[in-house]
């Protein structure tokens, strides 16, 4: 038997709205609460989803916290700047290797004059996790790279995810990146 409240919402282009509910702990534990979240399911490149993630950096209003191994996108870049410019607290985790590409070193280079710190890994080629958190409400996860190839070429798959539960779950583990010293250090 299905919870009440345990939905699932389809809208146009393929995007979907999914109420989900914890099923298996609510059949386990009657008492359990039901958690729900907005998951917006994107797929490169039929859906551009940098595109709409740089919508949410057009829309943040307390900070934006980026972990991804490559950020090349012109667009995406142009936004986070943007962004600090307004007094969004934006900050960026990368991967050390990743910084000797051409590409990714300019757009480095771009978030670092406009005042954004950058920190790397210590532990080179490691830097896997692809997620974006905002103002404790929204984060992205997925497969792509935050590049041009990776929004209207490559096959990936990008998740945006409406939740404040989640979302600041997310944002601890990048605070908790943040301020590992040992692990990660200011990019130079």
């Amino acid at each position: 038997m299905i919870p009440p409240g345990a939905h699932v919402f389809v809208q146009n282009r393929g995007v979907r709205y999914l109420l989900v509910s914890a099923l298996c702990l609510a059949l386990a534990l009657p008492d359990c609460p039901i958690i729900a979240a907005g998951i917006e399911v994107l797929y490169a490149p039929d859906d551009a989803p940098l595109d709409r993630v740089v919508t949410l950096y057009q829309q943040a209003k307390r900070y934006i916290y980026v972990s991804v191994y490559g950020l090349t996108y012109p667009r995406a870049v142009e936004a986070l700047v943007a962004a600090k410019k307004r007094g969004v607290d934006v900050r960026m985790l990368t991967d050390q290797e990743r910084t000797q590409d051409f590409k990714q070193y300019r757009a480095l280079q771009t978030l670092r004059l406009a005042g954004i710190p950058i920190r790397v890994n210590q532990h080179e080629g490691l830097m896997h996790l692809k997620q974006v958190v905002i103002d404790d409400e929204i984060n992205t996860s997925g497969s792509m790279n935050h590049t041009t190839s990776g929004n209207l070429y490559n096959d990936e798959r990008m998740d945006i995810i409406t939740d404040r539960v989640l979302s600041q779950k997310a944002r601890d583990r990048f605070l908790s990146m943040w301020n590992d010293h040992a692990r990660f250090t200011e990019w130079k």
